[in-house]
């Protein structure tokens, strides 16, 4: 019989059960959390069946798909998971399709030699993909990466997702473990560690990198630990025994560079602000930038009487020659849901998959231009299609934030 997650406000009502295929969860929404006892239960319940899943799974090759443009979390919780698998002989490799331009993860890689690897759709469509049995989504549901749609088409299983986010589609896998209640995807995979999936070793040099990028990953996704909830600080006070705080001052003392300066400097500019919130169209931007959009709305929420900033450009793919809006939102208002306001504002593509999402106290939203998005070098018909799409996406944001604003005037 499989294993059964029930909840304790509800004892008849099954949460998740375990069988062959998986799907764990802590607690149902809307529902009254579990206790600690209860909890600690279940995640005991989860790690047996990952490692069950692992044993299974013993001596193959798994390849690891991170978002386009990982964060801190998303990195270290998969150096995390490809650490736990080599226990059983599994090698992994990562792989992100879009760039590192936040100053923090690009010092974050280099200083810990984290092993990630970019590489283009084009490239990854080339690469033999046989060697793989299968595929691991972590800190993603395949929906913001160039590259899960090619895994899929190649038939590699998806064996493993983990995940902080909200449910983004349907997925079939034999674990998933999908937590929205928790505040950063390092925070599970710690919560392996502290279950015996692996033992870090103060005397191991990957380990105290590794654990110094997870204490990174549980820091930058709930603003420095102030937004964090017992379970975040229980997974730092492990990690604290491991990791090196002056390699982790040395990525957080990264300098912002002078394009991040230029990009917050035009959301200040540009943005207007309604209902205590603060939106900011910002133009174009180079491939290599977009993280200045995220970085913008951190510093455009600071502001006072806001309470949430949204930023957003358009960003120009120079190797696939497509152009993409990216934005990205930050808020304070714990009544704001990120995740339900970002697929409100702008909806679904074609094939049924949302814009964008979020989590707790953010999101970030990416919407092809299609036809318009080939590159033009006229400056005229830059700006004329920077108003257009400008407009667009202040009107879909100010149907929600100020609905009294039928039609936005740009005068």
């Amino acid at each position: 019989m499989p294993a059964k997650l029930t909840n304790s406000s509800n004892p008849n009502s099954v949460v998740h059960e375990i069988p062959d295929k998986a799907i764990v969860n802590l607690s149902v929404e809307g529902e009254q959390p579990e206790s600690a006892a209860e909890q600690g239960t279940n995640l005991k319940q989860i790690v047996a069946r990952l490692k069950a899943v692992l044993e299974k799974h013993r001596g193959e090759h798994q390849i690891i798909i991170l978002q386009d443009f990982p964060d801190p979390d998303a990195l270290s919780s998969a150096w995390a998971y490809q650490l736990i698998a080599e226990t059983c002989n599994i090698k992994c490799d990562i792989f992100y399709a879009g760039t590192l331009s936040h100053q923090e993860n690009i010092a974050l890689v280099k200083l810990t030699g984290l092993p990630a690897k970019k590489v283009t759709p084009q490239a990854f469509q080339t690469k033999d993909l046989s060697v793989y049995q299968g595929c691991v989504l972590i800190d993603s549901q395949g929906t913001t990466s160039q590259l899960f749609p090619i895994v899929e088409q190649a038939k590699i299983p998806l064996i493993v997702v983990i995940d902080h986010h909200s449910k983004q589609r349907e997925l079939e896998a034999e674990f998933i473990d999908l937590r929205p209640q928790a505040r950063a995807t390092a925070t599970i995979l710690t919560q392996y560690l502290q279950e015996g999936l692996l033992s870090f070793n103060s005397s191991n040099n990957k380990h105290i990198k590794c654990a110094t990028t997870l204490m990174h990953g549980l820091r930058s996704d709930t603003s420095n630990l102030l937004q964090a909830q017992e379970e975040e600080f229980l997974a730092a006070a492990y990690l604290s025994r491991f990791y090196d705080s002056q390699l982790l001052n040395s990525v957080l003392q990264s300098a912002r560079s002078r394009r991040v300066m230029d990009v917050i400097e035009r959301a200040l500019r540009n943005r207007i602000i309604k209902n205590n919130f603060s939106l900011a169209g910002v133009g174009y931007l180079r491939y290599d930038d977009r993280d200045a959009i995220p970085q913008a709305a951190d510093f455009l929420v600071t502001e006072e009487d806001i309470h949430t900033a949204v930023v957003y450009g358009i960003v120009h793919d120079e190797d696939e020659d497509i152009e993409l809006v990216i934005g990205s939102l930050r808020t304070t208002k714990l009544t704001l849901d990120p995740d339900e306001f970002i697929k409100e504002a702008f909806g679904k593509d074609t094939q049924g998959r949302f814009f964008g999402g979020g989590r707790h106290m953010a999101g970030g939203f990416e919407i092809p231009i299609g036809f318009l998005g080939s590159f033009n070098d006229n400056g005229d018909y830059a700006r004329l299609k920077w108003e257009v799409f400008d407009r667009q996406i202040k009107q879909k944001l100010l149907r929600l934030v100020h609905p009294e604003d039928s039609v936005i005037q740009t005068d």
